[in-house]
């Protein structure tokens, strides 16, 4: 019973499938496709609805409110009141506004974030779109954003709109470094690009408890935090939100967009966050595997979104607990501390592979890690170098 319900949703894609059993290969595999475009707007939107009530529920309980309470039930109508309302506004284009331009950028943000979530497996033979070097997609469509905010800025014709979207793409090619750079330990062990071998090499479990998820070795712990890191950045997310500092640059790159094209925005960026966490859960926390072995029984499409949703409510507690860093001292994170971190954990999974990836392998790896850290903490130490700062037009 365990493995049907396990299956379950397999089975009917394979029911469904059935029914063009005599019809041509390319019409199985359009329907087939489709059936996983379906799938993955329908789980996502459905998320990403979930998300925006839960986001302010939480939020609003970090900083004793009630939150959204109006609409339905405790508020549990407060996505489809958003969504509505965001359907019935004025789309309103500035004058001088590269009007293709403008219109195609939250387009363009929107696709690649879903085409990011489409190579990710989401349980047992649950990878919507199983390609080799699905990892490589991955990175290769996220980087695509860059391109979305430019354009969203350009467009605009507005100062602030462009100014954002220079900081967003400073701070996104600054930080795609290291999110990239981390995933390299985990490809290198493992010896593929393909999703499924990465989660498939996290099998089993360590003194017959332990689960072997690249997050229990020094090396993928660290790798795991700067990865998440990274993507909280990439996602433009608190403290991160730089891009949009609303006391700075009004709604930076989305200043001039309004109605359902501001709502596209909005929703990327969900999904953006949704391809990150999915990511890391992949890569690190051992994909839809269980945590230990007698909860195996559990379905194991279960335990990726469980997984899912945790990450996704640490993504919520930061932003209600941190407050946004300036932007030069967000840079300087990125390219004095977790580019050199990033790339020490690459020479860590070396020696933990090397030395046998046992527990002297785990000491070794775990002694190089400190040893780097306290170096970057020594030079990197600048609290006793900030010069006093004098506002000359300060009144």
């Amino acid at each position: 019973m365990s493995g049907f319900l396990d299956q379950i949703f397999v089975i009917a894609k394979q029911r469904v499938l059935a029914l063009f059993a005599g019809a041509p290969d390319c019409l199985g595999q359009i329907v087939s496709s489709l059936l996983n475009i379906v799938a993955l707007l329908a789980v996502f939107l459905s998320l990403f609805a979930m998300m925006s009530l839960f986001e302010r529920k939480i939020l609003a309980r970090i900083q004793n409110r009630l939150g959204p309470n109006r609409v339905g039930p405790f508020g549990l109508l407060q996505p489809a009141a958003d969504g509505i309302k965001m359907l019935i506004k004025e789309d309103i284009v500035p004058l001088r506004a590269d009007k293709v331009v403008h219109f195609l950028a939250p387009i363009l943000m929107a696709a690649t974030a879903i085409l990011a979530l489409g190579v990710i497996p989401y349980g047992r033979n649950m990878t919507p779109f199983a390609i080799d070097g699905g990892i490589l997609f991955f990175f290769a469509i996220g980087s695509t954003t860059e391109l979305s905010v430019f354009m969203a800025g350009w467009g605009s014709n507005n100062k602030f709109s462009m100014l954002g979207a220079m900081r967003a793409i400073a701070q996104m090619i600054s930080y795609e470094l290291p999110l990239i750079i981390t995933v390299l330990p985990v490809v290198m062990i493992v010896g593929s690009l393909t999703p499924d071998a990465i989660v498939a090499a996290q099998d089993g479990f360590s003194l017959g408890i332990v689960p072997r998820w690249f997050v229990f070795t020094p090396w993928g712990a660290v790798a795991f935090l700067l990865f998440f890191i990274s993507g909280l950045v990439e996602s433009n997310r608190t403290p991160f939100d730089v891009p949009e500092g609303e006391s700075e640059i009004v709604a930076g790159h989305m200043t001039e967009y309004s109605g359902f094209k501001y709502a596209t925005f909005f929703q990327a960026e969900y999904f953006g966050m949704f391809a990150i966490s999915g990511l890391a859960v992949t890569l690190f926390l051992g994909g839809w595997h269980a945590p230990l072995p007698f909860l195996e029984i559990v379905p194991s499409y279960l335990w990726f979104f469980a997984k899912l949703g945790l990450l996704l409510f640490v993504f919520i507690w930061v932003r209600g607990t941190l407050p946004r860093a300036r932007v030069d001292q967000v840079m300087n994170f990125a390219w004095k501390f977790m580019l050199p971190m990033a790339f020490s954990c690459l020479l860590a999974a070396a020696l933990w592979h090397y030395t046998g990836r046992g527990l002297a392998g785990w000491l070794w790896s775990l002694g190089f890690l400190l040893a780097i850290y306290f170096a970057l903490s020594r030079v990197l130490e600048t609290g006793k170098k900030f010069a006093p700062r004098t506002y000359r037009f300060a009144e």
